[in-house]
C-alpha cells in the first residue's frame, strides 16, 4: 500500500500543487492538508480518496502559489474620512499633529479595514480535482511496481518452505527409530530388561508416535501453501484474506514444532517461521 504522487494545475490567479502519500495501515485513513479555500469540497475530497485507494493512511498535501495579486483588504473610504475630519475638528480645541502623522493611526481605528473572504469557486476545485486524479494515478502505478517486487518475494518465500516441508522427510524415519530406542534404553535403566513385556512396549510406542506423526500437518500445510498462491493470482483486493491464510500456515507450522521431538526438524521449523514472519510483514503492503 506504500506509494506517491504527485501533479499541479495552473489557474488563473495560482499554481496549485498536489502530493498523495499512503502508508500501511489495516484502515482507511485520510490525513488531508488543504488551504482554507478548499476546506468545502473536504469532504468530496475524503470520498474519492477512500474509494480509488481503498485502503493505508493516506497524507495528501494542497497548497498554491500566487500568480496574481489578489486584493484580499478594502479600505472603507467613508470611515476613515470620518475619523480625520473628527481629527481635525479636534485640532480647533488642542493641538493635533499633521494629518500625515495622524494617517497611520487612523488606518489601525475600528472598521477602516475589511478583510474579503475568499470564496470557494466549484469551477477551479473541478481542475484542482484534475490533479488530484493525475496524482492518484502517478500513486496507483507506483503501488503496481512495488507489488509486483512484493510478488516474487513472497513466492521465493513460500517455496522456501514448500522446500524445508521436503527436508523434513529426511529425519522423520530416523526420528522414529531414536524415539523408540531413548525410551527402551530408559526402560531398561529403570525397571530392567528382563521386567519389560514386549509386545505392550510395542504397543505403547505405536500409540505414542501416532501422536508424534507430522503427516496430516504437512499436507496441510502444503495446501494452505498452494492456496496462498492461488490467493494472489485473484484481481480483487486479497491482502486481508492472505492474512488469514498466513494464520494457517502458522499453525501448522508450530503444530509441526510441538511434534518434531528432533533437534534437526525443529532447526527446519524455525526457518520456516523465519520466512513466514517476513511474508507476513510483506503481506501488510498488499491492499
Amino acid at each position: 500500500m506504500t506509494g506517491f504522487g504527485k501533479a499541479s494545475c495552473e489557474l488563473p490567479r495560482r499554481i496549485v500543487s498536489v502530493e498523495i502519500k499512503t502508508l500501511n495501515s489495516k484502515q482507511t485513513d485520510v490525513h488531508p492538508k488543504i488551504p482554507a479555500i478548499y476546506r468545502e469540497a473536504e469532504s468530496e475530497l475524503r470520498n474519492v480518496l477512500a474509494r480509488k485507494l481503498e485502503r493505508g493512511k493516506i497524507e495528501i498535501s494542497i497548497w498554491y502559489e500566487q500568480t496574481q495579486t489578489e486584493r484580499k483588504a478594502k479600505i472603507n473610504q467613508a470611515v476613515l474620512l470620518d475619523y480625520l475630519i473628527q481629527f481635525n475638528e479636534m485640532s480647533e480645541q488642542i493641538r493635533v499633529p499633521e494629518i500625515e502623522t495622524l494617517l497611520p493611526v487612523a488606518m489601525r481605528l475600528p472598521d477602516v479595514l475589511s478583510i474579503t473572504k475568499q470564496e470557494f469557486d466549484p469551477e477551479e476545485w473541478a481542475v484542482v480535482m484534475k490533479a488530484i486524479y493525475e496524482a492518484i494515478s502517478q500513486l496507483n502505478e507506483f503501488r503496481l511496481h512495488e507489488g509486483q517486487n512484493l510478488e516474487t518475494d513472497i513466492r521465493s518465500r513460500i517455496g522456501i518452505i514448500e522446500e524445508l516441508i521436503s527436508e523434513l522427510e529426511k529425519f522423520e524415519s530416523d526420528r522414529i527409530e531414536n524415539i523408540k530406542n531413548r525410551i527402551g534404553n530408559n526402560l531398561e535403566e529403570n525397571i530392567g530388561k528382563d521386567k519389560i513385556d514386549t509386545n505392550r512396549f510395542e504397543q505403547e510406542i505405536i500409540y505414542f508416535l501416532e501422536k508424534l506423526d507430522i503427516t496430516e500437518e504437512k499436507v496441510r500445510l502444503r495446501s494452505h501453501c498452494s492456496y496462498f498462491l492461488e490467493t494472489m493470482e485473484e484481481d480483487n483486493p486479497v491482502g486481508k484474506k492472505l492474512g488469514f491464510i498466513t494464520q494457517e500456515i502458522g499453525r501448522e507450522i508450530n503444530t509441526i514444532g510441538s511434534k518434531a521431538n528432533d533437534k534437526d526438524m525443529q532447526q527446519l521449523v524455525v526457518q520456516m517461521k523465519d520466512e513466514l514472519e517476513k511474508i507476513k510483514e510483506q503481506t501488510l503492503n498488499i491492499l
